[in-house]
């Protein structure tokens, strides 16, 4: 039985998981959820996820609540190898570090400035959220600098999961190639890659959505 993804296409969580389900050759059971409609408040769902939250995992009962999480899982589960995920405790490290700097960091940024369009708080950037963005968009230049990826010499878990996120920021704020060619340069590679294939659709329903709360 394929596992159940919980998740709206949007999403640049539910991407990545996308992406790594590609990477896997795994396909799944899957159930939209309308958030604006309150789908995922109902209490079927609150019994799965208490935090609501998508995606959500449910492999045979086995349910796991965060896009981080679900994803190593996957890999640990049915990786033909660990290349994506490590188990050189060292490099394992090294992907969590950057896992840990897109759920921490990078992400509630995006999602700070999503909600306050949703919210009709802004219908364009602020100062502050532009400075925000920009410092996101100076580390991942940094990270870079000696390697064609963000954890590893190779693609991992942290270049798919930073990549959904960037690439949302990227249609609130254009990352440009003058002042950030390396990471333009890592986008380009990982939109090649043929486990990027539909992605754009994906980030083109963000898009779409989030361009319906800034008009």
């Amino acid at each position: 039985m394929a596992p159940i993804l919980y998740k709206a296409s949007w999403s640049p969580a539910v991407r990545s998981v996308y992406i790594t389900a590609k990477v896997l050759n795994l396909t799944f059971d899957e159930r939209d959820l309308n958030l604006l409609n309150g789908e995922h408040l109902k209490p079927e769902f609150l019994k799965l996820n208490p935090l609501h939250t998508i995606p959500t995992l449910d492999d045979g009962g086995n349910v796991i609540c965060d896009s981080h999480a679900i994803d190593t899982y996957l890999v640990d589960k049915y990786g033909k190898d660990d290349s994506l995920y490590p188990k050189d405790l060292y490099q394992r490290a090294l992907v969590n570090q950057k896992l840990a700097f897109n759920l921490g960091m990078l992400y509630p940024v995006l999602k700070e400035i999503d909600l306050a369009y949703i919210k009709g708080e802004i219908k364009k950037l602020r100062p502050k959220d532009v400075e925000e963005i920009k410092t996101i968009y100076n580390f991942v230049e940094t990270f870079l600098t000696n390697c064609d990826w963000i954890a590893l010499p190779t693609l991992s878990l942290a270049d798919i999961h930073c990549y959904t996120t960037i690439s949302s920021l990227n249609f609130h704020l254009n990352l440009n190639e003058k002042d950030y060619p390396k990471t333009c340069q890592w986008m380009k590679r990982c939109r090649n890659l043929p486990f990027f294939d539909g992605d754009d659709k994906g980030l083109k329903l963000f898009e779409d959505w989030l361009g319906s709360f800034q008009s």
